[in-house]
């Protein structure tokens, strides 16, 4: 599913209106139904329920007027409040306010100058509270009497509707604007907006419904809508499906380089991974002096030594080993566990220039380049970068700080600058590419922010891309059943106890589940 900005989906609300001569008023009455079956919903009927209604001064306001009214008309008690002055109303959002007076419900007024004994009598004595304060066009801080309200709504121990988004959500990025409506569910109109989906905005929007309210298709169709949510569908589209006549070399090598003393958790897991995921083969190139631990470790990939000079750690004079071995590789994965030694550098630097085939870097591979960005220039493949927002900072010169501020802009920019696919991982992990596409995973949680899960991910998109599919559809695959699993791991184990081990071997399961119910 597409996600936007508010700035592209005012353009679509324009377009719409003055293109295509959908009144808005007949938009915000389609809006409007949408949230009044939700609130039903969420109530168990209307009848006798009584319901209170926040409203601010825009169209989120109007939105909240004409739910009011046919709410009303199902047999809700509804009481309305307007957060400011009645003054400042105009348009649709005046229209419907007048017709609710008409019909004999009051629009109460909510200012500086206002006592709140009846808002809050009206508000802690409701079946369901509904916030139509603010929208998408917020820009500034909550402060002032508003952000009083939102903090008693927050204290209302029922459910809470918000209209599009909940009120202190930047729409833009997911940034909280000095305070925040605490939704149990949200109905958003046409298409998810890019803050109820990001973090932390994702956090304070509950179930996510995303209603339509009659704008026409042709009109998304004539946006230039580059960022998508990777769903099952999508994931299920991308995935091969197994041949009754296969054998493993149908399924494709990959080469694992990986390890050092201290590290050699990081290389079992990728290669696991790899395999669970359904690549056919899985070569793991670790240091010649800890060969015997990967082999004690690992019974289905097949070790191969590396030379470390005895160091532990993989020697500059292991390149040209390592250049062979790709030439008969489907694709190859450099990082987990290697260390930042100066001849890691080099060897990160010669697979780069040497590799042909689909690449996917993680960990020490990351910090190598972040010496030397510029070394990606030399790629002569399709590559997948997977970096946390620190390695992502340090691979741009700047702090997670300023990754995490903008997510989807860091990653975008330097997926464009440098032609790679780059994975951010984190809370809503961004996978961004070099035309300017942006996937966004809904999947995985807390649990998850355990040692080694990096690892398996790495594991998972470098077997995933082993079976044929491009790179960049790895990478979207991969961050999804890698969250999904990880979900299952919390389900059977907790978030407190699971560990990364725990997603490589729920990994097929989780796959199994997933695909059975795409097909």
């Amino acid at each position: 599913m597409k996600v936007i900005s508010p700035e592209q989906m005012k353009k679509i609300d324009e377009c719409t209106i003055n293109e295509y001569g959908i009144p808005g008023i007949l938009l915000m009455e389609n809006a409007a139904a949408a949230v009044a079956a939700q609130a039903s919903s969420m109530m168990g009927g209307c009848a006798g329920r009584r319901v209170t209604l926040v409203a601010g001064r825009g169209n989120n306001g109007g939105d909240a007027f004409a739910a009011a009214r046919l709410l009303h008309s199902k047999g809700a008690d509804v009481r309305v409040y307007l957060v400011g002055e009645k003054t400042g109303l105009s348009g649709d959002a005046l229209f419907n306010m007048e017709i609710l007076g008409r019909i004999g419900i009051m629009v109460t007024e909510i200012t500086e100058k206002t006592e709140m004994n009846y808002f809050l009598t009206d508000l802690y004595t409701s079946d369901l509270v509904i916030d139509g304060l603010f929208g998408t066009g917020l820009s500034g801080d909550i402060t002032g009497i508003a952000a009083e309200v939102i903090g008693r709504i927050n204290q209302f121990h029922g459910p809470v509707l918000s209209i599009d988004i909940p009120s202190g959500i930047d729409g833009r990025d997911g940034s909280i604007k000095g305070v925040c409506v605490k939704a149990d569910a949200t109905v958003t109109f046409g298409l998810p907006k890019l803050g109820l989906v990001l973090h932390p905005g994702c956090c304070y929007t509950g179930t996510l419904i995303t209603a339509d309210i009659g704008i026409p298709a042709c009109v998304i169709g004539k946006q230039d809508i580059k960022t998508e949510i990777i769903d099952l569908d999508m994931v299920s589209a991308m995935m091969p499906r197994r041949k009754p006549d296969s054998n493993k070399g149908d399924y494709g090598r990959v080469l694992i380089i990986t390890g050092s003393t201290g590290m050699t958790g990081s290389g079992c897991l990728a290669s696991m991974a790899a395999l669970r995921t359904g690549a056919g083969l899985v070569y793991t190139g670790v240091p010649k002096s800890l060969a015997q631990v990967y082999s004690a470790k690992l019974t289905e990939p097949i070790v191969i030594p590396l030379e470390d000079g005895g160091a532990g750690r993989l020697s500059a004079s292991c390149i040209e080993h390592i250049l062979g071995l790709m030439d008969k590789m489907d694709v190859v994965a450099i990082g987990p566990g290697l260390t930042a030694a100066d001849d890691i550098r080099k060897i990160v630097g010669a697979v780069i220039e040497n590799c042909e085939v689909p690449l996917v870097m993680d960990a020490d591979a990351l910090n190598a380049i972040s010496a030397a960005p510029s070394m990606l220039k030399k790629l002569k493949t399709e590559a997948v970068l997977t970096p946390h927002p620190g390695e992502m900072a340090r691979l741009m010169g700047t702090d997670t700080k300023q990754v995490q501020s903008d997510r989807i802009g860091t990653a975008t920019g330097f997926a464009q600058k440098y032609g790679v696919t780059v994975v951010l991982k984190g809370s809503r992990t961004i996978v961004a590419y070099p035309d300017g596409w942006v996937h966004i995973n809904t999947t995985g949680n807390a649990g998850m922010a355990t040692a080694g899960t990096g690892d398996v991910l790495t594991g998972m998109i470098a077997g995933i891309a082993a079976q044929g599919v491009p790179a960049g559809d790895a990478a979207a695959a991969g961050v999804y059943l890698h969250g999904l699993a990880g979900d299952a791991a919390a389900d059977l184990k907790g978030m407190y106890g699971m560990v990364a081990g725990d997603i490589v071997d729920i990994l097929p399961v989780a796959i199994k589940e997933a695909l059975k119910e795409s097909r």
